[in-house]
């Protein structure tokens, strides 16, 4: 596949503009164009005749627009509204579209057009919102096929993105692969593109957990002298604490106590439910790790987080007395380059006990002292490499590692998946925390949302809105952060503040967003899934998440834990756009529990493999393709090919297996590179 390593400008029609707008999504050579995956496929069946039983379908059909569309503005939202009549079947559609006034032009009165898109009813009006359009001749190419829809950027569209593709596939030598991403792409039928999806989540498995259990071993060999031993100061903030810590929790600690006073390096992984309490229990490691003499670093996925970890741990410092003993500083990209030269200065000399920061914690100018103990706060969102980089700064002993997770799974699949970890369960919620109320509803239920996150946001409380997409993605009939915030504004009160974050803003852009809704400057933060982790905001009580049906239960759940952490009852509006039954049934199972297990365990036995791209992959490992609930069954069987493998092999030294020492040394060295 060296001819694939080839910059994407080798590409015919991609020059250094368009390339650039590539390079956005990550995408730099051949080999990443072949890898972007479509999102999602978009299947254009035969028109339909539209009656109030169609409702909540994505569905074709023809119709002609009765008169001139009209042109509204609210604030930086254009909204063109136009009225749709069917012939055959005197239907009439009110159609509307936000941010194209161009509308206003093509469609002209008595003009007959194609419209795709989800079909609803408001009263007893059939509606329709950003509907695709077409003439009746592009209609005819596309009819009958799957079109894949890929992730954007602004600037660059899904044709563009199909064409190079298209170009690329010609050019490759090798039939077998050209055949294997042609059907990944540009799939004949459903059945083809399950076949090909099938093939590629297992090659992303099998490399994964190759590359784990390989980790596995070298970590199990790992002895540590830092000879740390168990010290009265963590039983005193035990002591000390408003709450007593739950069965669950006391359990975790003595666990990882005992590791901490072994000689062999720790690798222990506490997974838990939202709001279950893994915090003070990676406090209680890092004190025993200070008190001893030595170093800890708590290394967070955003700079809003890993603030809120410094803020805390200080606080706690002063209640148990502990300030003039036990010093604790902050690393972070935004901060200055005089403020990272004291926090460094402060690490190397060792006179920091505690260092909390972001990935900075481990570029090459942070020099250790002694660093006894690394822990990773939400590991998913850490590479094996980025791991391995920070845990690597220690050249005198092999530190001890901690890494905790949100996403409670299936204690079949953790096994597999965490492979490298000896792993701690806190399957118990405190008892102070009032359960979060849920409801699943269709779209008319809007209105009613509104009123109510109005009324909450006067008595003072704040509220999310969950899309799952960015901006307005072409075939895809879902709500986009952007095109939703302006709607929003359109819509409330001008003295709300209304808040829009997405994983496109700059680091700088998004502590910002987030810092305001922290800072109640803004009552409502319209978000994708990005929120998932990296902030804790008590006041808010509200989440509405918008076509939630293209999500896991999991990833629900997991975003669901954003509230219902203040002392105020909290509320979870689950926005069902595509009201088939089984979807209903599904998210049903978050109104009936706020279990995260009970939850995860429905999600193992319900998605299927029969499920392809529909609904989005839990945030617990971020796979190209594979999803850990839905692919269950190629998660084990590659899990097993594994464990025969390295059974036979161990060093991979065999001639026959070239080809997979070749491929995990690209994988390093590329999440190397991400890592520093």
């Amino acid at each position: 596949m060296t001819e694939f390593n080839k910059d994407i400008t080798e590409i015919k029609g991609v020059g250094e503009k368009t390339a650039e707008l590539f390079h956005k999504l990550g995408v730099f050579s051949c080999e990443d164009l072949l890898y972007y995956f479509p999102r999602d496929y978009v299947r254009y069946d035969d028109l339909v005749p539209l009656s109030g039983e169609k409702q909540g379908e994505v569905l074709a059909f023809k119709a002609v627009v009765e008169k001139r569309p009209l042109l509204r503005r609210a604030g930086r939202l254009t909204i063109v509204s136009a009225k749709l009549y069917q012939t055959e079947t005197r239907a009439e559609i009110d159609a509307i579209w936000f941010n194209q006034p161009y509308l206003t032009r093509n469609l002209k009165p008595r003009s007959s057009h194609i419209f795709y898109g989800r079909l609803y009813q408001s009263g007893k009006r059939l509606c329709i919102d950003q509907p695709l359009i077409f003439t009746e001749e592009q209609f005819e190419e596309i009819k009958n096929s799957l079109q894949p829809v890929y992730p954007l950027t602004k600037g660059l569209s899904n044709n563009t993105v199909k064409k190079s593709v298209k170009r690329l596939l010609t050019d490759i030598s090798s039939k077998e692969d050209q055949a294997d991403f042609t059907s990944i792409h540009f799939p004949k039928s459903f059945e083809e593109l399950r076949q090909a999806r099938e093939r590629f989540v297992y090659d992303e498995f099998f490399l994964y957990l190759l590359r784990l259990r390989r980790l596995k071993d070298e970590n199990a060999r790992a002895r540590n002298d830092f000879g740390l031993v168990p010290v009265p100061e963590t039983e005193e903030i035990i002591r000390g604490l408003p709450y007593s810590l739950t069965g669950a929790q006391e359990r975790a600690w003595r666990e990882i106590e005992k590791d901490l006073t072994g000689s062999f390096s720790m690798n222990r992984l506490v997974q838990g439910d939202v709001g279950s309490g893994k915090t003070i229990i990676a406090f209680l490691a890092a004190v025993m790790t200070a008190i001893n003499g030595c170093q800890c670093t708590i290394m967070a996925p955003t700079e809003i987080l890993a603030s809120q970890h410094y803020e805390a741990l200080q606080e706690l410092f002063e209640k148990q007395g502990l300030s003039g003993r036990l010093s604790c500083v902050l690393l972070t990209g935004s901060m200055t380059a005089a403020q990272k030269k004291a926090a460094r200065e402060e690490i190397s000399s060792g006179r920091a006990g505690v260092i909390i920061g972001t990935q900075a914690l481990f570029q090459e100018k942070v020099v250790y002292h002694r660093l006894a103990l690394v822990i990773t706060d939400e590991q998913h969102r850490f590479g094996v490499a980025q791991r391995e980089a920070l845990r690597n700064k220690n050249s005198e002993s092999t530190p001890h590692v901690l890494v905790m997770s949100a996403t409670p799974i299936p204690r079949t699949l953790a096994i597999i998946l965490y492979g490298d970890l000896d792993i701690s369960v806190i399957d118990e919620v405190p008892a102070r925390r009032l359960p979060i109320k849920n409801c699943v509803v269709g779209e008319a239920y809007h209105e009613t949302a509104y009123r109510f996150m109005e009324k909450q946001i006067r008595e003072g409380r704040q509220c999310y809105v969950i899309c799952p997409l960015v901006e307005e993605s072409e075939g895809v009939s879902a709500k986009d952060v952007k095109t939703y915030t302006e709607i929003l504004r359109s819509r409330f009160p001008s003295d709300i503040g209304i808040g829009c974050l997405h994983g496109k803003l700059r680091a700088q852009e998004k502590a910002k967003v987030m810092d305001d809704f922290y800072s109640n400057r803004i009552q409502i933060l319209v978000s994708t899934t990005v929120v998932e982790v990296g902030v804790n905001v008590p006041n808010a009580t509200v989440m509405m998440v918008e076509n939630a049906e293209r999500f896991g239960l999991a990833q629900l759940h997991q975003l669901r834990g954003r509230i219902g952490r203040g002392e105020w009852q909290s509320y979870c509006i689950f926005i069902n756009s595509d009201e088939k039954s089984e979807n209903k049934e599904r998210l049903e199972i978050l109104v009936q529990s706020n279990d995260g297990f009970y939850i995860s365990g429905k999600d193992l036995e319900l998605r299927g493999p029969g499920e392809l791209f529909g609904v989005r992959q839990s945030g617990e490992l971020t796979f190209r393709l594979g999803d850990i609930y839905s692919d269950a069954a190629i998660l084990k069987r590659a899990s097993e090919d594994v464990n025969r493998l390295l059974s036979e092999d161990p060093e991979l030294s065999r001639e026959e297996h070239a080809g997979l020492r070749e491929k995990l040394k690209r994988m390093t060295e590329t999440e190397g590179e991400t890592a520093l």
